[in-house]
């Protein structure tokens, strides 16, 4: 019984921007515990290239390459893998995106791309997968959130309202469509070493701050999120619903 809480044979989990960094370690680790898992990106090539791999590894994967930004693409390709590989189950919408720059010289269009990227896109797929789960009377939507949903620091304002809003939307949604039988929740990482964190890994002074800042003294490793994806995609999350669960090394729990 204890093993089975946290067994996905036979689902099916599609995770956005899966290609590479958080995307692929949760695919992977969904994976790991019998899932079978949709990759996504708008890199068709990259995407392949992630199946592949995990194919190799012996896990089921299916590649689905589609833009989460646009509305009408995100409804083709989300219709798309349910008629052509089975119902969805899981929905992790991880895509998302950075940029930095002082607030007061922060590029317009810069502040579009990252409404659309990171927030526009966890309405536009979990809606169109919630439409589907739904009507079956179950399904486990896992959004993903940030430290920067609680937190801020200079020159990402506009990202850390994107977070906050995966927060409140996440709560949103949980509390529209619990009463369907659906679980949302997310999850929120701290510092983890990433492609989209490169550039901060390789600075020094940066790194040397964020081991001061956060309690445990290092930065994360994406594999430290795959059981908090897995307990929230499973069912021992059955009676979970609206919440956020920061992994962080105790950052947000510390002044």
């Amino acid at each position: 019984m204890a093993f089975s809480l946290f067994n996905l044979e036979g689902k099916l989990a599609v995770v956005t921007g899966s290609s590479q960094g958080i995307g692929l370690a949760l695919a992977t680790g969904l994976a790991e515990h019998g899932a079978a898992v949709v990759i996504n990106g708008r890199n068709a090539e990259k995407v392949e290239a992630a199946v592949e791999d995990l194919k190799k590894a012996g896990h089921k994967a299916h590649a689905s390459a589609f833009d989460v930004t646009d509305a009408d693409a995100v409804k083709v390709g989300i219709d798309g893998i349910e008629a052509e590989i089975g119902p969805i189950d899981i929905l992790i919408n991880n895509a998302g995106m950075q940029f930095r720059a002082p607030l007061e010289d922060f590029p317009v269009d810069k502040w579009q791309q990252l409404l659309d990227t990171n927030i526009s896109s966890v309405f536009y797929a979990g809606q169109a997968v919630a439409r589907h789960m739904i009507a079956r009377g179950r399904g486990k939507i896992i959004n993903i959130a940030s430290v920067q949903s609680e937190l801020a620091r200079p020159s990402i304002a506009p990202y850390t309202a994107t977070k906050g809003a995966v927060r409140n939307l996440t709560r949103g949604m949980a509390t529209d469509w619990a009463k369907y039988g659906l679980q949302i929740n997310a999850i929120a990482p701290g510092y983890f070493k990433t492609p989209l964190n490169q550039a901060l890994v390789d600075n020094p002074e940066f790194s040397a701050w964020l081991e001061k800042r956060t309690p445990a003294g290092r930065w994360g490793d994406v594999e430290e999120l795959v059981g908090a994806a897995v307990f929230l995609a499973g069912d021992a999350s059955s009676f979970v619903n609206g919440q956020v669960l920061h992994i962080d090394g105790g950052m947000t729990a510390s002044v």
